[in-house]
């Protein structure tokens, strides 16, 4: 798949003008349906104004190749951090709900409960081995304040689930850093819940976060890996099309007076 092209006819060309005549001669061409600006994302001449106009410096970062597939990659995961926090914040709210009315809400469970095991011994479940069962049970004996403390917990969490999707979706530095130390430190506890039990949620999480740290790692060079800091901001500069073409005119400017010092040296 070409994502510079899926993203282009997503959200249009990113075409620029620069004020220096000669990087806008390589960006422009004229044909007979009038002037064309070259896209700095896809490359592609498109017919028509510019979007934006200016000098090359104040040109915007276009991500394209690699580095705009590895963003759309940086938002899914984003993506998939806002759905987990929104799910710990409904977990949480459900704690403190629990919280006010314990004894109303565990008569309806005793009342109910009859009910779940009539249907589960229908289909050949044992809620007494039931981990949710036995944890629901569980929870009307816990404290108040132990009920506060996992509401905390919960939320605490979905905030840092929130912020880690905040960088990815801004593809920031710190966002990337953030992301890989915040998923590692609960890896040994997916790990852990796996020995315990395996299933299809638990293994789908712990493959999606062991996937993205080591993505992330490696790709954006963090911690010093694959050439660090430097080969991650070298990279991002001489991926841009803008940058590319500066260096071809940069060159062409340099030929001919390496020409004239090479004949006055003959």
């Amino acid at each position: 798949m070409d994502f510079s092209l899926w993203t282009c006819a997503a959200r249009g060309h990113e075409t620029y003008a620069p004020t220096e005549p000669e990087l806008a001669a390589r960006l422009h061409v004229a044909t007979p349906a009038g002037e064309s600006w070259r896209c700095l994302r896809c490359g592609d001449f498109v017919p028509g104004e510019p979007r934006r106009s200016g000098p090359a410096d104040d040109a915007p970062e276009v991500p394209r190749g690699h580095l705009l597939r590895d963003r759309i990659i940086m938002r899914l995961l984003a993506a998939e951090r806002v759905g987990r926090a929104l799910v710990l914040i409904l977990l949480g709210a459900g704690v403190l709900k629990l919280r006010g009315s314990r004894e109303h809400w565990k008569a309806d469970w005793d009342k109910d409960l009859p009910l779940i095991r009539q249907l589960a011994d229908q289909i050949g479940f044992n809620p007494d081995h039931s981990k949710i069962i036995r944890g629901i049970d569980k929870a009307f004996t816990l404290s108040p304040n132990i009920l506060i403390w996992i509401a905390v917990a919960l939320f605490a969490y979905a905030a840092i689930q929130l912020v880690e999707a905040v960088g990815l979706w801004l593809v920031k530095r710190w966002g990337e850093y953030f992301a890989v130390v915040a998923t590692s430190i609960f890896l040994p506890l997916e790990i852990y819940e796996l020995t315990e039990k395996v299933t299809f949620l638990r293994a789908a999480a712990l493959v999606v976060n062991l996937a993205a740290v080591i993505w992330l790692l490696w790709s954006k060079s963090l911690f010093g890996l694959n050439g660090g800091a430097a080969r991650y901001y070298a990279e991002h500069h001489s991926e841009s099309l803008m940058t590319v073409e500066r260096a071809a005119v940069a060159e062409q400017v340099e030929e001919p007076t390496q020409r004239i010092v090479t004949q006055r040296r003959h």
